[in-house]
C-alpha cells in the first residue's frame, strides 16, 4: 500500500468530486483507498478521516455532549443555510472542528476503516430515535443519513487514489 502525504493544499483542483448518498459508498470508498494507497490532499489521513467520521456519526446515537445544546438557537439559522449547502456537495473548507472530534496524528488507517465499517453497519441497524444535530437539530432518519455521507465524501474528497494502485 502506497501513502503520499502532501502539505495541505490551497489547490482546489487537486481535490476529487465526491458525492455519496449512502454511508455504505463511503465505506466502499475508504477501503478502496485503504487497498490502492493515497495521495494526501489535505490535513489528515485516511486513518484520521475515518477516526473523525466515526466520532461525528457516533453521537448521533449515542449523543452528543451537553455543552453542543449551548447553541441551539442559532440551528434554525445553520439549518436554512449550511445544510443545503452540503447536501449539495458544497461544503465550505477551512472551518474548525470542535476539538472532540480533531483525530490523532499517528492513526493506522486499516483500524480506522474497519471501525467506520461498523459505526456505518451500527448507523444503519439502528431502530431508535437519533439526537439532535448539533449545528442542524432534530432530523429524520434518511436526511441525518444523507447529512453524513455528504459529510464524507467532503473529507474523503482530500485523498486521491494512488496513481501505482494498479501496476504491478
Amino acid at each position: 500500500m502506497e501513502h503520499q502525504s502532501n502539505s495541505t493544499t490551497k489547490d482546489a483542483s487537486l481535490l476529487r468530486d465526491l458525492r455519496f448518498t449512502t454511508l455504505d459508498e463511503a465505506v466502499s470508498e475508504a477501503q478502496q483507498l485503504l487497498e490502492s494507497g493515497y495521495v494526501q490532499h489535505g490535513n489528515w489521513t485516511l486513518g484520521q478521516v475515518c477516526w473523525h467520521l466515526r466520532r461525528v456519526q457516533d453521537p448521533s446515537i449515542d449523543g452528543y455532549p451537553w455543552f453542543f445544546g449551548l447553541f441551539a438557537f442559532l440551528r434554525p439559522i445553520v439549518r436554512r443555510t449550511l445544510m443545503p449547502r452540503i447536501l449539495r456537495g458544497d461544503s465550505p473548507r477551512g472551518i474548525r472542528t470542535a476539538p472532540i472530534f480533531v483525530p490523532a496524528n499517528e492513526l493506522d488507517d486499516s483500524a480506522e476503516v474497519e471501525a467506520f465499517q461498523k459505526s456505518v453497519d451500527r448507523f444503519l441497524e439502528h431502530q431508535g430515535s437519533f439526537h439532535p444535530h448539533p449545528g442542524f437539530g432534530r432530523l429524520d432518519r434518511e436526511t441525518l443519513h444523507l447529512i453524513h455521507a455528504a459529510h464524507a465524501a467532503h473529507h474523503l474528497r482530500f485523498l486521491r487514489p494512488s496513481e501505482n494502485a494498479h501496476i504491478g
